[in-house]
């Protein structure tokens, strides 16, 4: 398996629910930075990309998304639909989220503040970064 289904903490209240992430205690890392994305286009996608050290939890606040991870071997796609539920994505997956439902909102929790170096935006150029990854354990 790829990717991690955290269940975070659901408070049931006829009020309203509420579900809290911490880190360190239920998110597996320090948290640097939280940002979402809403108002996806039908048919648009986002993600595209791999992290060189960044870890991160994805959660679907509102509506649903497909999450795909490729760790270079094998692919696996996530449904994201409750809000209580996060996808946990450790550093050299490569991950697309596509297939937003109408009003839609990601909710990412980041290991690390913005640093554009840090991504890589090529396939070819992950595919041999897992290579060289896979080459290193060989050696050791």
């Amino acid at each position: 398996m790829i990717g991690k289904l955290i269940d975070l903490p659901k408070i049931t209240d006829p009020r309203g629910n509420l579900t809290v992430a911490e880190q360190l205690k239920n998110v597996p890392f320090e948290i640097a930075r939280v940002y979402w994305t809403y108002d996806v286009p039908a048919g648009e996608s986002r993600g595209g990309h791999a992290h060189k050290r960044l870890k991160q939890v994805i959660v679907a606040l509102s509506g649903s998304f497909e999450v795909t991870l490729d760790n270079g071997h094998e692919r696996e796609t996530h449904l994201l639909n409750h809000p209580w539920q996060g996808l946990l994505v450790e550093t050299g997956i490569w991950r697309t989220l596509k297939d937003f439902s109408t009003g839609a909102v990601c909710m990412v929790l980041a290991s690390d503040f913005y640093d554009h170096d840090e991504y890589i935006y090529d396939y070819d150029e992950f595919l041999a970064s897992v290579r060289a990854k896979d080459g290193e354990k060989k050696n050791v």
